[in-house]
């Protein structure tokens, strides 16, 4: 696969989008099924290894990836199966919850920007910056010029960190309402997973379309050529698991990166027994 394939998934600049177009279960991509994937996102695995050692080694790059998903999307499982390849020295991921007082006192990007990456490193935001247009508009809780004016924030804010070398990928895990449901259930019915069981979201699912609707503006206001969103389908693990991998992978390897020239070794012998 290569990634002018997923453009059916890559929203346009300016597009105004409706979720419902975009097939949650499908998996044209990869028609071989489930079984086969599992090679295929082992390949994508070492692929991935070893363009991580790459972008560290190089110390040149910086990779912000954004994951975004309404609850049991998978966001976590997608972290794990795909990016737990990497060096833990040069990834690092973010959560971001309800802010704290300390943050409240701050601007809304305040804690966003004290976790963008450095330069050879990678940072997975699970959940992010856009929780606070995302919360908000569902809830109501800023006046809608307000809201207008952190869609503009969060374009020149993505836009300066792409200028000073960071490469952002944002995925939207698209699930369909009845996939959720199962997830739920599963959640109530394995004690291994109770855990992860929240009633308000249950609460949540009432407010569905709400949630479409503002993941829909949104995602049309803040896809830029700069930082592009995907819709990713994700009712199929698997089949997201490989989209994820894949554009990471062929995001990565567009870089076209090198490692570093060995300075200072001319001469240097190492003998036996050293």
């Amino acid at each position: 696969m290569k990634i002018s394939d997923f453009e059916k998934y890559r929203i346009p600049t300016g597009e105004l989008i409706n979720i419902s177009d975009y097939d949650a279960s499908e998996t044209s991509l990869f028609p071989k099924g489930k079984k086969a994937s599992k090679k295929e996102l082992l390949h994508l695995s070492q692929d991935l290894d070893r363009l991580q050692e790459l972008l560290y080694a190089e110390h040149k790059h910086k990779i912000l990836v954004v994951i975004q998903a309404m609850d049991t999307g998978g966001k976590d499982s997608t972290i794990r199966a795909v990016y737990r390849v990497f060096n833990p020295q040069g990834v690092r991921v973010a959560s971001f919850k309800a802010p704290t007082s300390t943050e409240l006192d701050h601007d809304y990007l305040w804690r966003i920007h004290q976790q963008i990456p450095g330069k050879g490193e990678i940072t997975i935001f699970n959940r992010s910056h856009y929780e606070d247009v995302l919360v908000v508009l569902v809830n109501k809780l800023v006046p809608k010029d307000t809201l207008e004016r952190r869609y503009e924030h969060i374009n020149d804010f993505e836009r300066m960190l792409t200028d000073e070398g960071t490469t952002i990928l944002k995925f939207y895990l698209n699930i369909s309402k009845d996939e959720q449901k199962k997830r739920l259930q599963a959640r109530l019915d394995y004690k291994g997973k109770r855990w992860k069981f929240d009633k308000e979201d249950l609460k949540d699912r009432t407010h569905w379309k709400k949630y479409m609707n503002a993941y829909e503006y949104i995602l049309s206001q803040t896809s830029t050529d700069y930082a592009p969103w995907y819709i990713i389908p994700a009712n199929k693990k698997w089949y997201r698991n490989l989209a994820v991998a894949s554009i990471t992978s062929q995001t990565l390897q567009g870089l076209d990166m090198q490692y570093p020239k060995a300075t200072n070794l001319e001469g240097i012998v190492i003998k036996k027994g050293q």
